[in-house]
């Protein structure tokens, strides 16, 4: 073929690919807002999950992220991966440097009262920020989010007993119904999940142990699909490689705090939940007699390959708009 024609083709390809570029760049999209303010709340010196979720709550475009609290670890567990550090500190910060390189450091990051470390002098930072948002004027509604202990919002509910009235709760924890069973989140902070579910009105949606376990991620598909997308998904990635020593990795990551995503900014048509009648929660973690004029609605499934696609998707959005 002769070198001019050759060009020619070429040319002809680089012109015809620009401007089909030109064409994609100028479709319209599917318009989206915010339909929900969100308070996230977590353990994020724990399990990476929660920082995970984190990433895909803030880059939502259907909720507004307005405030992050963060919660201690137990006791127990943080003296054997933090020492004697804060917990609720080390988490605020590994939230802090999320959000930087999410370029999204405008969200506030109060922590509260640290299990080891605390002492009570006044209220937490954690639960003044909860009552100055829940108490703010919007007409978008509510939701507090929680994919650990229920420390924070019971500190602000017994601070300002009429936020109860002004949001909704989304709850990682507890052990499935009837019986329920020691769980991390909530046997934890025990008591704070017990005056919540107890002796407020706030209305839950509890995402129990059986439930949340149902998000399930690959190892593989995380080393292979995730890590690559972007400097940002490649930090979180990196935040499963340093576990303590007794976590014997297997096939699959649980991502239990997910579903807080899905239930707020996606969709809670295609899981599966019903309105159930509160129970006294035991000490050990048990459920006991039903209570009266106290209903919670408990999710059975979650629609993970919804929540995982999206989170995905998002991650690599947030990536080319850069």
């Amino acid at each position: 073929m002769n070198w001019l024609i050759k060009i020619t083709i070429y040319a002809t390809g680089i012109i015809s690919l620009f401007l089909s570029q030109l064409v994609i760049a100028g479709q319209e999209l599917i318009t989206q807002r915010p339909n929900a303010r969100v308070i996230i709340d977590n353990d994020f010196a724990g399990d990476p999950d929660g920082l995970a979720a984190l990433a895909h709550q803030v880059l939502s475009k259907k909720t507004e992220s307005v405030l992050i609290t963060v919660s201690g670890l137990d006791p127990a567990l943080a003296k054997f991966t933090h020492g004697d550090a804060d917990t609720a500190k080390v988490g605020a910060d590994k939230a802090d440097t999320l959000l930087a390189l999410l370029d999204k450091s405008e969200i506030p990051v109060k922590y509260g009262y640290d299990y080891i470390t605390r002492e009570h002098q006044g209220p937490s930072n954690a639960a003044n920020a909860i009552v100055e948002e829940a108490m703010k004027d919007s007409k978008l509604p509510l939701f507090f989010t929680c994919g650990g202990p229920l420390t924070n919002l019971a500190e602000a509910l017994r601070l300002e007993p009429r936020i109860a009235q002004r949001m909704t709760l989304i709850w990682i924890g507890g052990g499935d119904y009837p019986e329920g069973s020691h769980e991390y989140n909530l046997n934890t902070d025990l008591q704070s999940a017990k005056f919540v579910i107890e002796q407020t009105s706030l209305p839950v949606w509890q995402i129990p142990v059986t439930t949340y376990r149902q998000m399930q991620y690959s190892v593989a598909e995380m080393q292979m699909d995730f890590k690559p997308i972007s400097p940002v998904a490649d930090w979180l990635y990196d935040q499963y490689t340093h576990l303590p020593p007794f976590v014997d990795m297997g096939g699959s990551l649980t991502m239990g705090d997910h579903p807080l995503v899905t239930f707020t900014a996606l969709s809670t048509q295609s899981s599966i939940s019903e309105q159930i009648s509160a129970r006294v929660i035991n000490e050990d973690g048990t459920y006991g007699d039903a209570l009266q004029n106290r209903v919670l609605r408990v999710f059975h499934t979650v629609d993970a390959r919804l929540t995982f696609a999206d989170f995905l998707a998002v991650m690599k959005r947030n990536n080319q708009s850069r």
